[in-house]
């Protein structure tokens, strides 16, 4: 296979810019997407003829589709697919904005399910692929104020599961990155926040959106070095279903998958009582 094409969303700032620049370094070719062209046509300028600028916001469907025809026609399709536009959103659950909550949904989890679905048929007629998905400790871990981020990495989680079990036998690989706290702009330009109002969250959701924003700009994750992992696993065999970036972000998913195992088992017993008597 000659170089391997990438068509990579959310490339403006942050992790996206990181696995574009990481990409383009290993000499592949990429389209390189944000809601605005411009804001990455000096990054598709460091890699001339082997990446294009485009304008991709994944809620729009005609955007998708022609960020999608340019990687045929320009390079013959999308060998890997990151989907990696999106952004936080904290809140209470019970202070969850209905507006904020549904931006967030069309966004982080309906445009990246469009996004996948425009870029499949040209996997499944090439017999191979890779679709990333970018989602978070927060996909497997929910945390206070937290609760609707989380639920949209969930979800995106869970789709990733059938979809890896709809598309191996044709060749096609499906990985889900979830970083832990890294050293980007998230918090400053991908965070929106409904301050909590209610007393009784103060401990948990308030300190929650304080801690965030007192630890930005501190964060152990180096996206570089993230990046630099994304793009290794790219087309690999042996790709890991699961790659959760960071020491700290690694540490919290094992000791929260631990606990749910565990509590499985001590109410198994009583779980077999549900089946009807002799099956």
């Amino acid at each position: 296979m000659t170089s391997p094409v990438w068509l990579i969303t959310g490339c403006s700032s942050g992790l996206g810019h990181a696995i574009a620049k990481a990409v383009l370094a290993t000499g592949h070719r990429a389209i390189v997407t944000a809601r605005s062209a411009e804001a990455v046509q000096e990054l598709a300028a460091c890699a001339p003829g082997r990446a294009l600028a485009a304008a991709l916001d994944v809620t729009r469907p005609e955007q998708i589709r022609a960020a999608v025809e340019l990687a045929d026609q320009q390079y013959g399709g999308v060998d890997v697919l990151v989907n990696n536009a999106g952004y936080g959103y904290q809140a209470s659950v019970e202070e969850g904005d209905e507006a904020e909550i549904r931006r967030q949904f069309d966004t982080n989890v309906f445009g990246l399910f469009a996004l996948t679905r425009a870029v499949l048929p040209g996997m499944r007629l090439r017999r191979r692929g890779h679709v990333i998905n970018v989602t978070s400790v927060a996909g497997l871990v929910g945390r206070p104020g937290s609760g609707y981020y989380a639920a949209s990495k969930h979800a995106v989680e869970g789709w990733s599961d059938s979809l890896a079990a709809e598309v191996q036998p044709l060749g096609i690989r499906v990985t889900c990155v979830e970083p832990g706290p890294f050293r980007t702009d998230w918090a400053g330009r991908s965070l929106r926040v409904t301050q909590s109002q209610i007393a009784d969250y103060a401990s948990t959701v308030a300190a929650r959106m304080d801690q965030t924003k007192a630890g930005s700009g501190r964060q152990s994750g180096d996206p570089e070095r993230a990046a630099a992992l994304i793009a290794g696993v790219a087309l690999q065999p042996d790709a890991p279903r699961h790659l959760v970036l960071g020491a700290i972000g690694c540490d919290v998913v094992l000791k929260a998958m631990q606990a749910r195992l565990d509590e499985i088992r001590a109410a198994s017993a009583r779980s077999a009582e549900a089946d009807y008597p002799g099956r």
